[in-house]
This record gives structure tokens, sequence and C-alpha cells, in this order.
């Protein structure tokens, strides 16, 4: 008897301990998603990105430079419902990005260009990184949006400078000038044998 009223406190007692983890299972679970919907909603407001350009050479760039279209295209479009949907989109995002690499027009073709190509991809990269962590740092996603902003006026920017100081007219003998400026085209110090003499 003692032993039957013994096994049922013990299974009162497991019963109990097993509400009890559960309640508190679902309270972690509640203030997880209570987290999860505020960096959502801090990503989601601050989820816009310049697809517009904002100068004449830029939009230029637009009809002729595929892989400058589909990036713009790609950043235009804007993920709903879920973090999930972000993490895709980002994605998508940085392979568009690494893109605009390939088939930069030959008057764009530039350092100046390349570089800030560079930068975006990296700020790209980073933004893909934060985003896919398991606890996203929404700061840190939204700062690298305003940034990757950044890098696109500052890459249409030198766009518009490029073709801008491509209409103003050559000087004659400019040309010349400057490939003699290019030290790629230098003749290469020889080494002088000292057993040759000039007489």
């Amino acid at each position: 008897m003692k032993f039957k009223i013994s096994l049922f406190l013990l299974l009162v007692f497991v019963l109990q301990s097993c509400q009890d983890e559960n309640a508190k299972r679902l309270a972690e679970q509640q203030k997880v998603a209570k987290k999860n919907e505020k960096i959502f909603n801090n990503i989601n407001k601050a989820w816009t990105f310049i697809d517009e350009p904002i100068n004449e050479a830029a939009e230029k760039n637009v009809s002729t430079w595929n892989e400058w279209r589909e990036f713009l295209k790609e950043i235009g479009e804007k993920p709903r419902r879920t973090i999930g949907a972000f993490q895709k989109k980002s994605k998508a995002i940085s392979k568009k990005a690494l893109a605009l690499n390939n088939n930069i027009p030959a008057e764009l073709n530039q350092p100046a260009i390349k570089s800030r190509i560079s930068i975006l991809i990296t700020k790209v990269k980073m933004m893909e990184l934060f985003i896919n962590l398991s606890t996203v740092p929404d700061d840190k996603v939204t700062f690298l949006i305003g940034e990757i902003n950044k890098e696109i006026i500052s890459l249409e920017r030198q766009m518009d400078k490029i073709v801008e100081k491509a209409k103003i007219p050559k000087e004659q003998g400019e040309e010349d000038f400057l490939r003699m400026l290019d030290t790629t085209r230098a003749i290469p110090n020889a080494k002088v044998d000292p057993n040759l003499s000039i007489n």
C-alpha cells in the first residue's frame, strides 16, 4: 500500500514537472518570436535601396549594361513576410553584385569604377553575412543598407564623371604625352655590363 502511494506521488510529481517545463518552453518561444518580429520590423522598415539612376550616365548604363540593370532591378524588389525572405533576397542581391564585374562597358572599364564595384560587393556580402546569422543583428543590417546606398550613389557619380571627362576635347599632342607618362610602357632599366667600355 505504501508502495502504491509513493508511486502515485512520484507520478504526480513527474507530471507536474513536465507541465512546468512546457510552460517554460512556451514562454521562451514567445520571447524569441517577439524578438524575431522586432528584428523583422526593423529590417523591413530600413530595406529601401536606391534603384533608380541618379544621373544621365547611370541611366544610359541601365539600357546598355545588362549586369547593372539586373542589379538595380534586384535591389528594387522588396521581400515580404519573413526574415527568410530577406535572407533569400540578400543572397540574390549578392549574386547580382558579383556579376557587376562582368562586361563592364569599355568607357567605364577603369580602376575608379572597378574599385567602387569592389566596395559595393563587399558591403553587399557583409549584409548577406549578417542577415544569415542565427541571431540577426538588425542594427548592423540597417546600417549596411545605408552604406550600400552610399556606394551606389558613389558609383553612379563616378560614371557621370567619366562620361563628362570623355566629352572634353583633347589638345593636339595630348595623347602622345599621356602615352609617354604611362610607366607600363617605359623601357625597363637594363643592367650595364662593367666590362663594356664606351670609347
